[in-house]
């Protein structure tokens, strides 16, 4: 990976958490995590993945969070000292769930 892309990537999973802690409202008992950033490597785009438990809310969440896009994306324009700012664009991990799902099939075959 592109050492800046790389850079990119982190500098926006600290300002999308701090803009998630500060400013956002999730459903309560919810606990909401970047689990990575994706930018394209021409940093036009950035897709966040983002982990919700309760598994339930997820929809809940990413409703929350596309309601607001426009908002946050501002907050991260107004934080990024760069350009251009990519477009963000949030998906909900899935691969958190396979590994959950790995992790019973293991404990399964110990107790075995």
């Amino acid at each position: 990976m592109d050492t800046r892309v790389h850079r990119v990537n982190d500098l926006i999973r600290e300002e999308l958490g701090k803009i998630f802690l500060r400013e956002l409202e999730f459903p309560k008992n919810t606990l909401v995590t970047i689990t990575r950033i994706d930018t394209a490597s021409n940093i036009i785009t950035t897709k966040v993945y983002v982990s919700v438990i309760p598994d339930i809310q997820q929809e809940k969440v990413l409703k929350v969070l596309n309601r607001r896009i426009y908002f946050i994306q501002q907050m991260l324009n107004r934080c990024l000292n760069m350009r251009p700012v990519p477009k963000i664009i949030f998906h909900k991990e899935e691969k958190t769930s396979d590994a959950a799902r790995v992790e019973e099939v293991l404990e399964e075959l110990k107790k075995d």
